[in-house]
């Protein structure tokens, strides 16, 4: 059985300034600093509301790999992460039950390091998965 819990929604924005300010409108705090992913040349922000985390990541560049994704979809929510307890073993039910992973492990400098690994479904689309330190 899966030991899977929702960390926060993946939003892609063109930039995030514009994002925050909306979002804090709408009663959302930010939780600390814009990072810079060097990894994934993208600024990332988080935000919280109501128990509920949005990512807010927009690429600084057209290598980075979310680009064409903000090209072809405009702003918008693009996957949800997990945090799990047991990653190996999450990964591997979640590779049975169909999904894909689109990169290998990587850290993630706005989540302290912690290595992150993106993976996507047919039926459903891309989802992030978080494994603890």
């Amino acid at each position: 059985m899966l030991s899977l819990k929702v960390h926060h929604i993946g939003y892609l924005v063109k930039k995030t300034e514009p994002a925050i300010r909306v979002l804090q409108a709408l009663g959302y705090e930010i939780c600390g600093a814009v990072v810079r992913d060097e990894i994934r040349l993208a600024d990332i922000c988080f935000l919280q509301k109501d128990g509920y985390r949005i990512e807010l990541i927009a690429p600084y560049s057209e290598t980075s790999v979310v680009y064409g994704l903000l090209k072809k979809y405009k702003n918008c929510p693009y996957h949800i992460c997990y945090e799990t307890q047991d990653f190996d073993s999450d990964y591997q039910t979640l590779r049975e039950e169909g999904f894909l992973p689109v990169d290998t492990l990587t850290p993630a400098p706005a989540l302290d390091g912690c290595e992150v690994v993106f993976m996507t479904h047919a039926s459903l689309g891309m989802i992030e998965l978080i494994r603890p330190r």
